[in-house]
């Protein structure tokens, strides 16, 4: 008898395992609600935590004890919004960052066309969007050192670990020398779970942390988003460099 996790790699190995997950959001209505499960009353809190969390790198910060002020770390010129959906991420976070320009990379072709046709039409107008890119993250290759930061927000567990580590290790060639690879994703507690509806693995911190190593990332800063309606997975985000 196969254990939990031996069939959940197992499950991942399946030749329908993106077929699975396209044909899951080929039913999924363009919309914020449908970007977030049915939780937009989440997109507030999800928003701000994330602009809490990159001040710090865009803007420097001020140390508490001497006053003294750090400088940022990276630019805020050009940004890759990953697994973008409609562009909700682009538009309410990184664009109040404030990026300059950003990319959006998403598999679903009805959210492309929603991203350009309605959703982004302004900032696209704006000369605010950059490439809006319509490909898996397991067929995505950044241009080299154009990034500032990549962002990566629930979409991971729909990679396989191995795709995983690849397209971490695709997005280092893709950075800009200071550049900084973002992650906001939903942790388990115990042991990674498989949804075989839509083909995605919730993974434990532990295991997101040793998949970055793997692929050449060290972790600087991590934190829990606050706020999020009960009975939900934990969200954790997570700044990268490479090593």
């Amino acid at each position: 008898m196969m254990s939990n996790s031996e069939e959940q790699a197992d499950l991942m190995k399946q030749p329908e395992w993106y077929t699975k997950a396209q044909d899951y959001w080929n039913g999924v209505a363009p919309t914020v609600d449908g970007m977030l499960g049915g939780f937009s009353v989440v997109d507030p809190i999800d928003v701000q935590g994330s602009l809490d969390f990159i001040h710090e790198f865009v803007h420097g910060k001020r140390s508490v004890s001497n006053a003294i002020q750090v400088e940022p770390v990276i630019d805020n010129g050009h940004a890759c919004d990953c697994g973008a959906g409609i562009g909700r991420v682009t538009k309410n976070f990184l664009l109040h960052v404030p990026f300059k320009k950003v990319d959006l990379v998403e598999q679903e072709a009805s959210f492309v066309e929603q991203a350009k046709s309605s959703y982004l039409k302004k900032e696209i107008e704006e000369d605010k969007i950059g490439q809006i890119m319509c490909r898996g993250l397991q067929d995505f290759e950044p241009e080299h050192g154009i990034y500032d930061l990549i962002w990566c927000q629930w979409v991971l567990g729909h990679l396989t670990d191995d795709h995983f580590v690849a397209f971490f290790k695709r997005c280092v060639q893709g950075l800009k020398p200071n550049g900084l690879i973002g992650v906001k994703e939903n942790n388990a507690s115990k042991e990674a779970l498989v949804d075989d509806e839509d083909s995605s693995i919730t993974r434990t911190n532990d295991e997101m942390k040793q998949l970055f190593l793997k692929a050449g990332l060290k972790c600087i800063k991590e934190d829990v988003q606050q706020g999020m309606p009960a009975g939900l997975f934990a969200v954790r985000m997570y700044m990268l460099k490479p090593i």
